[in-house]
């Protein structure tokens, strides 16, 4: 298998291990990756990310549930999936998410896909569309101006994350299917910016 390395910087850093609570295994890693198997992990179990914003993806390949990790310490499964709509016990691919000063993040929300009907713009976080008026399946698609923003599927946070990117589909989120391969219903309630 080949390890497929996308950005690699100072600015990323996360410490992993194969055993909860910061057990086991451990391995250090700057750059994406493709596959924890790889590197002689079935799974990382516990996670320090020590620098930059991380995207964590239940399966390898990037594929499956996505987690967005922040600077801190995750001693265990539920401290990166306790809030999702189903508990994932496994994360077996990473990558560093790129994130734009706060002050200049912006995203464009927009009722239908392919940007059409209404439309919205946020530069801060929003911790409940529906009290702005968005109903609960009411987004079709995104514009992400700059930036990397985490919609979740419920209010205050909650439930399956989505991930975007203002590096990634040139920032254009057509429809739900471009959001991650586990999007499904596409129902998005809260929106926030994601800290470097």
């Amino acid at each position: 298998m080949t390890h497929r390395c996308r950005r690699s910087s100072g600015l990323w850093k996360i410490v992993v291990w194969d055993e909860a609570f910061f057990q086991g295994k451990k391995h250090e890693f700057t750059a994406d990756c493709y596959s924890t198997p790889e590197h002689g992990f079935s799974t990382v179990r516990s996670c320090k990310i020590e620098s930059g914003a991380w995207a964590g993806f239940e399966h390898c390949g990037f594929q499956g549930q996505q987690f967005v990790l922040e600077r801190g310490e995750y001693p265990c499964w539920e401290a990166w999936s306790g809030s999702n709509a189903y508990h994932v016990e496994r994360m077996c691919s990473f990558r560093p998410i790129a994130c734009a000063d706060h002050g200049r993040s912006r995203l464009m929300l927009f009722e239908q896909e392919n940007f059409q009907g209404r439309r919205g713009e946020l530069s801060d976080d929003c911790p409940s569309l529906p009290a702005l008026g968005w109903g609960s399946s009411a987004v079709g698609s995104f514009l992400v101006r700059s930036g990397a923003w985490v919609c979740s599927q419920y209010p205050g946070y909650r439930g399956f994350q989505y991930l975007l990117e203002s590096d990634s589909h040139a920032g254009e989120y057509k429809h739900v299917r471009e959001w991650g391969s586990h999007a499904q219903t596409g129902q998005v309630q809260s929106i926030r910016r994601v800290q470097q």
